[in-house]
This record gives C-alpha cells, sequence and structure tokens, in this order.
C-alpha cells in the first residue's frame, strides 16, 4: 500500500512539472527523463514493497504467537474470574452473616451500654447522695480528704471503675462507724472572738460538738462550706456548762445533745433575756419599769415593816391574861411595856390603863386602840393596789401604740417583708409581757399583805375581846 500511493504522488508529481513547462521542445526530453524516474520510483518502489511484505510477514508471525499467548492469557483469566465469582459469591455469603453477627452483637453492645449508663448513673447519684451527707456531717471538719474522692467519682468523665465503688463503701462505712461514736479530741477550730484556736473538742456523733479550752466551755457549730468548726456566739446556762464538764472529765454518764444538728443551739443566740428585751418595747416600757421599782420599794418596806410588828399573840396573851386574872397590874404593864412597838401590847395596854371603865367604856377604848393602829398596818397597800392595776393597763396603752406603728409600716410598704413590721409588733408584745410581768407578783403581794394585815386586826381585836371578858370575870369574882 505504501509503495502503490508512493507511486501515484510521484506521477502527479511528473504530470504538474510537464504542465509547468510550456517548451515543446524539452517536451521529449523530459518525458524521457520522467521515464527514468519512473523506472526508478518504480524500482524503489517495489523493494520498498518487499521490505514491507517482510516486515508484515515477520509482524503477522508475531501477532499470531501473540494470538496464542493471548487467548492462552484469556482462558487463564476466565478460569480466575471463575473462581473469583465462586469466591465472591462464599465471600458475600460469609458477609452477610458476619452483617447479621455484627446486628446481633451491635443490639447485646447497646444493652450492656445501656445497663452500664444505668449502673454509672446510679452510682454517680449516689456519689451525689454521699456528698450531700459528708457536707453535712461533723466529721468531715476532721477528714476533709474524702469530700474530693467522692467529688471526683461525681464528676469524673469516665466510668467510674471498681476502685471508686470500693472508695465509696469505705467511706460510707467510716461516716456509719464514726456518726455513732462519741469522742473527746484535740482540734482546731474558730472561737468567740474569730479567732483560731485549739482545745478539747467533745463529738457526739452527727449530733453536735462542744468544746474545752481554759477560759470557758461551750457549743460548736459545723459550717458546711468551709468544713470547720465554729464556737457558738453565746455560751450555755451554767448548767449545761457543768454537765459538759462532768461529760469530759468522766464523772458523768449524760450530757446535753442537739438532735437538730445545731438549729436547736442557734436558737441560743436569738434567745433574749428579759433585760435585753426590754429596751424594744418602746417608752411605754419606761413608766412600766419605774411601777415595778416602785412596788418593790412598797413591798420590801411592808414586808420589813410589818415583820418587825408581828408577834405571837397566844405566847404573849396567855401570860398577860393570867397576871390580869390576878390582878397583877404591874406585871401586866411590864409585859407590854416590853413589847411596846407591836400592835398587840399597845392595845391591851391602853386597855389595862383604861381598866377601871365599865365595860362598855372599855370596848370603846380598845377599839379606838385598833383604828389608831390599823392605819400604820395598812399604809401603802392601797397605793401597792393601785400601781398593780396601773401596769397591765400600760402594758396594753404599749401593745396599742406597738400595733399603730405596724399599721403605718403596712400602710406606706405593705406586707412584702415582715421583718419590718417585726419592730412594731415586738413593742406591742414586749409591753403586755412586762407589765403583766410586774402586774402579777405585785398582786400577789399585796393580797399577801392585806391577809397579813388582816390577819394582825383579827388578833388584835380577839385578844382585846379576851382581856376585856377576862378583866370583868376577875371583878366578879372579887
Amino acid at each position: 500500500m505504501k509503495a502503490r500511493s508512493f507511486l501515484a504522488f510521484a506521477t502527479i508529481c511528473v504530470v504538474l512539472v510537464l504542465t509547468a513547462f510550456g517548451h515543446a521542445e524539452d517536451m521529449r526530453a523530459m518525458v524521457i527523463e520522467a521515464r527514468e524516474k519512473k523506472a526508478a520510483l518504480l524500482e524503489k518502489a517495489n523493494l520498498e514493497k518487499e521490505r514491507a511484505l517482510k516486515e508484515a510477514r515477520k509482524a503477522r508471525s508475531r501477532i499470531m504467537a501473540d494470538k496464542k499467548a493471548l487467548m492462552a492469557a484469556i482462558k487463564r483469566l476466565k478460569e480466575k474470574n471463575r473462581k473469583l465469582k465462586e469466591e465472591n459469591r462464599s465471600l458475600k455469603a460469609g458477609l452477610d452473616d458476619l452483617k447479621r453477627k455484627e446486628k446481633d452483637l451491635l443490639g447485646q453492645r447497646e444493652e450492656i451500654e445501656g445497663n452500664v449508663r444505668e449502673l454509672v448513673g446510679v452510682i454517680r447519684m449516689n456519689a451525689k447522695d454521699l456528698d450531700a451527707l459528708l457536707r453535712k456531717s461533723i466529721q468531715s471538719a476532721f477528714l476533709g480528704d474524702r469530700e474530693e474522692l467522692v467529688q471526683s467519682i461525681m464528676n469524673h468523665l469516665e466510668f467510674p471503675g471498681m476502685d471508686d465503688i470500693r472508695s465509696m463503701v469505705e467511706i460510707i462505712f467510716d461516716e456509719i462507724i464514726m456518726s455513732g461514736q462519741v469522742r473527746v479530741l484535740k482540734g482546731s477550730f474558730v472561737d468567740r472572738a474569730g479567732e483560731e484556736t485549739t482545745g478539747e473538742i467533745l463529738i457526739l456523733g452527727n449530733f453536735s460538738a462542744a468544746y474545752r479550752i481554759p477560759q470557758e466551755t461551750g457549743f460548736l457549730l459545723y459550717s458546711e462550706s468551709s468544713h470547720r468548726l465554729f464556737a457558738l456566739s453565746k455560751l450555755p446556762p451554767r448548767r449545761m456548762i457543768k454537765k459538759l464538764n462532768a461529760y469530759m472529765d468522766g464523772k458523768s454518764e449524760d450530757v446535753p445533745i442537739d438532735m437538730s444538728k445545731g438549729a436547736a443551739l442557734r436558737q441560743l443566740t436569738h434567745r433574749l433575756s428579759l433585760v435585753e428585751q426590754i429596751p424594744k418595747g418602746g417608752p411605754i416600757v419606761w413608766p412600766i419599769m419605774g411601777i415595778g421599782a416602785l412596788s418593790l420599794l412598797i413591798i420590801l418596806e411592808r414586808t420589813f415593816y410589818l415583820s418587825r410588828k408581828d408577834i405571837n399573840p397566844e405566847r404573849f396573851a396567855d401570860p398577860l391574861l393570867g397576871h390580869a386574872a390576878r390582878h397583877e397590874w404591874d406585871k401586866c404593864i411590864s409585859l407590854c411595856e416590853q413589847e411596846g412597838e407591836k400592835p398587840v401590847p399597845r392595845v391591851l395596854l391602853a386597855g389595862l390603863k383604861n381598866r377601871d371603865m365599865g365595860r362598855e367604856e372599855l370596848e370603846n377604848v380598845l377599839q379606838e386602840a385598833i383604828l389608831n393602829e390599823i392605819p400604820n398596818l395598812e399604809r401603802f397597800l392601797s397605793t401597792l393596789g393601785m400601781l398593780a392595776a396601773i401596769s397591765p393597763l400600760l402594758g396594753l396603752l404599749g401593745t396599742v401604740t406597738g400595733m399603730i406603728n405596724t399599721f403605718h409600716v403596712i400602710t406606706y410598704y405593705g406586707t412584702g417583708d415582715p421583718r419590718m413590721m417585726s419592730a412594731g409588733i415586738s413593742e406591742a408584745l414586749i409591753t403586755t409581757m412586762l407589765g403583766l410581768s410586774v402586774a402579777i407578783p405585785v398582786m400577789l403581794c399585796h393580797t399577801l399583805l392585806s391577809r397579813k394585815v388582816e390577819n394582825m386586826i383579827a388578833q388584835m381585836e380577839k385578844k382585846a375581846v379576851a382581856f376585856v371578858n377576862t378583866l370583868f370575870k376577875a371583878r366578879e369574882e372579887v
């Protein structure tokens, strides 16, 4: 094919050359030259054709050889492909089995993970409960590191392990054991002045704690935020202090304990004595206090006066009446003068001085003597009764003024904040309490003193009548 193409190309070139040259005289020469070139070209083309044919045969033989090899290779590949397809089908069946197993395993895994998450949730919930318990426990003032372990379990990003669970169990059992123990140990706490100090500390389970230092003995309160013990700002009553000291010294088997874990002890700091409550009662308390002071002075004066004027009438009158029956008047007058400052002897002395009178006149003299003694005996008793009546009325007045102040506060500020109304309510209640506190003992004392005066008057009248009867009986015998 290459030779023929080359021959045609050469022919076209010759024709073009002959056409280009128009000289007739050269046509023959050119034709001859063209023939010679054509022959040369044909010979060259034949040579090239033979060469091309040889190369084509060689190529064909190579292609045939390669074809056999390719056919063998194709046959091998087909066999391999068939085996691969069989293996693929087998692997696909195995893959389906593995997928089913994977699905089953994933289901088991999700179930296990759900159980583990539930277990971890329970553990962390218990850790939170344990943390809240430890925060409120007095024991944490001495074992603060255990809360860090519980918080690490509670806030841990990973699943807690068995070591963490064992640690929680140990902490719980330690807390149970210590909460049932009573211990006395040396430890530090914050005293009432706000300074760190060291002393003996009595731990009564998880309920309360007490301290003893050379200066004082008192109760301790536990602070959950700082995990420290603070001395109660107010000392307990002496009776409690005595019991605490005796228990810490091993001399007593009972000790005061606050079962409310400090709530009852805190009430000691808010409890006000009567002296501390008085200034909160407003201006009405001072008149009430004045009445109370004046009443106390009257009660003391009357008690002292009546005790000085009192006498055992039987022990005094029996010997005197005996002397009067025997007309031993000098002895009777001497006996009366020995007790001359007392009402009964003075009344009888007046009768002795007028013993020669008639019965009616003598009785009038004795009655007059008794009436002279009564004002001294009853002095200030009416005033005491009046003060006893005024005191609760002043208390009621203070109650009214306090409630008026309370209603003024409600008018301006409403009832949103009870503390703003507490001042008026406190004034109202304190004045009533103080008025009754003064009136009740004053009325009691007034009643007792009045009864004492009545008894003394009755004794004077009784002994005066006995003296008159004895005197006139002795006259009749003579």
